[in-house]
């Protein structure tokens, strides 16, 4: 397996994969870096999931996905509302 995300250290180089878990975030594949480590990523970050299609549209040029800014623009909300006092509207 491939780990695919470039900013990840591991970036380009092939694991084994020995194992899943699943925690609050979802899916996690273990992967061997080498005898005695084993690191944890997100199945998007492999090349077990097939790639966005909006990143290969924009052929990696876009900094951001449009699901991206949009889920900032919520957190953001959120926080300005909290900092204002006020109640969440999706809580």
């Amino acid at each position: 397996m491939r780990v695919t995300h470039p900013f990840h250290p591991l970036s380009g180089q092939r694991l084994q994969h020995v194992g899943t878990r699943y925690n609050r975030y979802g899916k996690r594949y273990l992967l061997r870096v080498d005898d005695s480590t084993v690191c944890s990523v997100p199945p998007q970050w492999t090349d077990m999931v097939s790639p966005d299609p909006e990143v290969v549209l924009g052929k990696g040029r876009a900094l951001f996905r449009v699901a991206d800014l949009l889920g900032l623009d919520s957190l953001v909300g959120c926080l300005l509302a909290e900092k204002r006092g006020e109640r969440s509207r999706k809580a």
